[in-house]
């Protein structure tokens, strides 16, 4: 299994995942959420994409990726059973953070009708035992069964490239990216968007 973005997630320390997780998350706007065990990061587009990251006080982390335009948006489909297998392979204790818990903007709950239980959708599920990440085993035996492009169409690629593992990432590179995408009128607009970035990432040094 080759891929650029996840070899570089690989290599990060775990320190410093979390840092960008952390300034991402207030870039975007998103409450952090503490809960028993765990703290919840997050980011998303605006447009339906999104990165859910749960950091648990014993040095796991779970993350969730989203696409909504992906073969793997389950919850157009309504798939409970789907989606749950998605997490198999995955400690319990960690499943348990997105089990039965109310839905946010980033995650939203499918049903199981039989039972009533939910869970948070993902398109794609991964997660750190403290020394190295994985791919769900559900995920991962879903992609090749259908022949699905792992990291493409469960999010990943485009939902961490924003986080820019294994490159430099500093306001100056926020900035520039957001430049490209056209997000400025003029140099003046620009610059004071510098200047509010520069204090997001003063905040999580």
């Amino acid at each position: 299994m080759s891929n650029a973005i996840w070899d570089a997630l690989a290599a990060t320390p775990l320190p410093e995942v979390r840092r960008r997780a952390a300034v991402m998350d207030d870039l975007a706007g998103v409450e952090p959420v503490t809960m028993t065990g765990a703290r919840r990061l997050a980011w998303n587009d605006g447009g339906g994409q999104s990165a859910v990251w749960y950091f648990a006080e014993d040095g796991r982390v779970l993350l969730l990726t989203f696409d909504h335009e992906s073969a793997l948006n389950l919850y157009a489909e309504e798939d409970f059973a789907l989606q749950e297998s998605f997490y198999e392979g995955v400690p319990e204790s960690l499943v348990a953070l997105v089990r039965d818990r109310p839905e946010n903007y980033e995650s939203l709950n499918l049903t199981d009708s039989a039972t009533g239980r939910t869970i948070h959708y993902a398109g794609g599920v991964f997660w750190y035992d403290g020394t190295r990440w994985h791919v769900s085993d559900g995920l991962a035996d879903y992609c090749r069964r259908e022949d699905a492009d792992l990291f493409g169409e469960s999010g990943f690629d485009y939902c961490l490239d924003i986080y820019r593992f294994g490159q430099d990432f500093t306001p100056e590179t926020v900035v520039a990216i957001r430049d490209e995408d056209g997000s400025y009128e003029d140099e003046k607009e620009k610059e004071a968007d510098l200047s509010g970035v520069l204090e997001v990432f003063t905040r999580h040094r």
